[in-house]
């Protein structure tokens, strides 16, 4: 890094405010009636939804109407169902998820993002369903083994398999839910296209038993990994079909971002080593080539040379990431930096020169992203500083009186002016709104509190909602007893299976021929326990956390000396 970048990034740093502010201290009385303001603003662009959008996939708030964006699914209905949980509504819940397995149908002649259709349409199904206990919903024989939203789920992402089906096992970014692959279309995909599925694709694999899932999702893990430069990292676009980088400037933004997240996310829900270590060899790279002074810059993947010392509002999901890993005190100094940007405009614009302190041509607008909110849940529940409380109310203030309109909450094209532009994003309702109730309710189930567990599986032995719950990238939260309940299932039914092959196969040829019945039946019986034998032990209904690392998730983490 030369002289000149090191005297402009200080001056930039210098004159950044921080965050502090007040430091104001918020009661549980002040956090009620925020709490309760956050509810207000969800419902005006739900309603608002629902009165004018449904069942297009989004709300058009300056025009009153709807558009579909991202393949025709009433993806703002999917996208909102367990924040509506979350909120505490649960007969809107139970009326939603009925209304959904009544309307939605994925056998659909349309073409949809493979990355999109998964966070949004498989996670928020996936969500829902893992949920849909505390939501009142009636359970099917099994559950969360079974239900309709996880089949919802499934046959969403069985639309998807065919983009996998390239060379290197890295789908493609585009897929015809009814033809499959276009033979027109493109390889070329992002970083964050490829590695954002080991979440939704696992949990499913792992809740109804199919492995296909898992295994596509982990084989473009591992040729994705497998095409890091020397130095350690990844571009943003590549080649799914020749393996070769398209796009090699790399960052933690758009493009690579959800990978990243992935990696630690999926190590968590899935208590797998290997998915942390390859984000700690990312992470080392990540520190030594793209950080500077707690910002990070984008820089060429091959020799780490700075080609953009910009910051994304994509980015602002790293502070969470690193408070996660135990990386505290560089994810409160980043935070810092970030909240500095918002706090200049009311708002994160899309690209931030950090050289200049200013926006990026054409790159100013602010669409309402949840990512700073998330990053600011995370730091509270670590931290327990009001700071990130008082970020959220400035957050909530900033969206109330620059993007709320007569019918709903609209992007930001622009945070010079304040100019609107005529989307309102699903993951408004999704991630926005459910990370800022989430922030202000420190007692919320979702963060591990209270003791209202649950109960399911095949013989309702297994301990459900505990804590621990993993939020995907679109803020939809999986439970990660839920995956183990199921697993123990699928592999008692096939060790019992297993068995009973065994016991069916006739004798060896060197059996006496005259082996009587009571022998034969001796031996079909062998299943059962001798006398003076004990049952083994039933595996841990709960999820055990087999390697160290200081991981500061929402709520339960057990772990081996638990």
């Amino acid at each position: 890094m030369s002289g000149r970048w090191v005297a402009v990034l200080g001056l930039v740093l210098l004159a950044s405010p921080l965050c502090g502010g007040s430091g104001r201290y918020f009661t549980e009385e002040d956090m009620e009636g925020i709490r309760q303001r956050i509810k207000s603003m969800f419902y005006h662009a739900y309603n608002s939804y629902l009165d004018n959008a449904f069942p297009y996939d989004e709300l058009r708030p300056l025009t009153c109407d709807g558009q579909d964006t991202w393949g025709s699914f009433s993806l703002t209905l999917i996208d909102a169902l367990d924040t509506l949980l979350v909120l505490g509504n649960n007969t809107e819940f139970q009326r939603v998820s009925s209304l959904l397995q009544d309307t939605v149908d994925f056998n659909m002649d349309v073409n949809a993002s493979v990355f999109e259709t998964n966070i949004r349409v498989v996670g928020g199904l996936l969500s829902a369903h893992l949920l849909s206990g505390r939501g009142g919903v009636e359970a099917e024989p099994g559950w969360p083994c079974a239900g309709p939203l996880l089949r919802m789920a499934a046959d969403a992402a069985a639309k998807l398999l065919p983009a996998f089906q390239t060379s290197s096992g890295m789908p493609y970014g585009t897929v015809n839910l009814a033809r499959g692959v276009s033979p027109s279309e493109t390889p070329v995909t992002c970083t964050a296209g490829v590695g954002t599925f080991i979440l939704e694709f696992a949990a499913l694999s792992r809740l109804t038993g199919d492995p296909q899932f898992e295994t596509a999702a982990r084989h473009a893990l591992l040729a994705l990994w497998d095409t890091r430069s020397e130095i350690g990292l990844v571009g943003n676009h590549i080649d799914v079909q020749s393996r070769k980088w398209v796009a090699q400037d790399t960052g933690i933004g758009a493009g690579v971002d959800s990978y990243l997240e992935y990696l630690v996310k999926g190590s968590i829900l899935l208590q797998d080593q290997g998915l942390l270590n390859m984000f700690l060899e990312y992470d080392r790279a990540i520190q030594n080539y793209t950080r500077f002074d707690d910002w990070y810059l984008w820089v060429q993947m091959h020799k780490g040379t700075v080609t953009m010392p910009i910051f994304q509002s994509l980015e602002a999901f790293w502070p969470g990431l690193q408070s996660l890993v135990g990386d505290l005190d560089g994810a409160i100094r980043t935070f810092q930096n970030y909240y500095s940007v918002w706090r200049q405009f009311g708002g994160l614009p899309e690209f931030y020169s950090i050289t200049q302190g200013y926006t990026v041509d054409k790159r100013e607008g602010y669409p309402l992203r949840p990512e700073l909110i998330e990053s600011a849940m995370y730091l509270f529940r670590a931290t327990g500083d009001h700071v990130y409380l008082q970020f959220g109310l400035d957050a909530i203030e900033s969206i109330e009186k620059i993007a709320k309109t007569p019918c709903g909450y609209a992007s930001v094209k622009d945070l010079r002016d304040h100019k609107l532009d005529n989307r309102m994003e699903s993951f408004f309702l999704a991630e926005t709104i459910k990370y800022l109730y989430l922030l202000f309710d420190p007692a919320h189930f979702l963060h591990g509190a209270g003791e209202d567990w649950e109960v399911g599986g095949e013989d309702g032995g297994c301990v459900l909602g505990a804590g621990g719950y993993v939020f995907n990238t679109e803020a939809h939260p999986l439970d990660p007893a839920a995956l183990h309940c199921c697993s123990r299932h699928a592999r008692e039914r096939r060790e019992l299976r297993d068995i009973l092959l065994s016991q069916s196969k006739p004798p060896p040829a060197t059996h006496s021929q005259s082996e009587t019945p009571e022998a034969a039946e001796s031996q079909s019986e062998s299943i059962a326990l001798k006398p003076g034998e004990r049952k083994a032990a039933p595996l841990l209904s709960c999820p055990v956390q087999p390697f160290s690392a200081r991981l500061a998730v929402l709520g339960q983490v057990f772990t081996d000396n638990t």
